[in-house]
């Protein structure tokens, strides 16, 4: 976060808003699993085959769907196909794509595989700020960003930079409203709701493909 500038900032802490939205409708729509915060759902399988739970399952499905987004973004990027602006505005139009066709295969008694479709974006999400292979910051879960908050914080505290530890602030705080919205919408809407997030995603990735078609002819 400390190396971006500002543009990529405010992107980078939209994302996270977004991630908070579609984890928070996922949550509630599941009954307590998560659609991008998948530490919580290694645990929750770890318990659950110990328990001999049923839900282990679905814990399972939305673990290989998480990771297989993070497959797919990575390979959107890999050889230099897409210059990083357009790669970014093409995860993010699929995200959106997905995202919208999730609540009506979920309406149509699909629920779970619904659910396997959102987090599969969440794993397309943290890809977005992938370079040469490797993801610098995680978009949908918020330990790292933590930990650097509390890193910047003694940094501060014995005569350092005062404020490295800012933009992971920020970060935290975009996925925490993000939630927030979502729930607020889950409460109205029901998993209609992720059609937010998927509008949301649309417009970054149609202004990002715009920016990038004035920039190159």
């Amino acid at each position: 976060m400390t190396r971006l500038d500002r543009n990529a900032r405010i992107l980078a802490v939209s994302f996270a808003a977004m991630a908070g939205m579609v984890d928070a409708i996922g949550f509630l729509a599941s009954g307590g699993f998560f659609l991008s915060f998948m530490s919580g759902n290694s645990t929750r399988f770890s318990v659950g085959l110990v328990e001999r739970a049923p839900y282990v399952g679905m814990v399972s499905l939305l673990l290989l769907s998480f990771v297989g987004g993070v497959v797919a973004g990575s390979l959107i990027g890999r050889k230099n196909i897409l210059a990083h602006a357009r790669r970014q505005a093409f995860i993010l139009i699929i995200i959106s794509l997905l995202l919208f066709v999730a609540p009506v295969i979920a309406s149509l008694g699909y629920l779970l595989v619904g659910l396997c479709f959102a987090a599969f974006c969440m794993g397309l999400e943290n890809t977005l700020f992938e370079r040469e292979g490797s993801v610098s910051f995680g978009l949908t879960y918020m330990t790292g960003a933590l930990v650097k908050i509390g890193q910047g914080l003694a940094t501060w505290i014995t005569g350092g930079a005062r404020f490295d530890w800012v933009p992971y602030m920020l970060l935290w705080l975009g996925l925490v409203s993000g939630a927030a919205v979502g729930a607020l919408m889950f409460g109205i809407f029901g998993y209609n709701s992720l059609w937010l997030p998927a509008s949301y995603a649309g417009v970054f990735g149609l202004v990002l493909l715009a920016q990038r078609s004035r920039i190159t002819p």
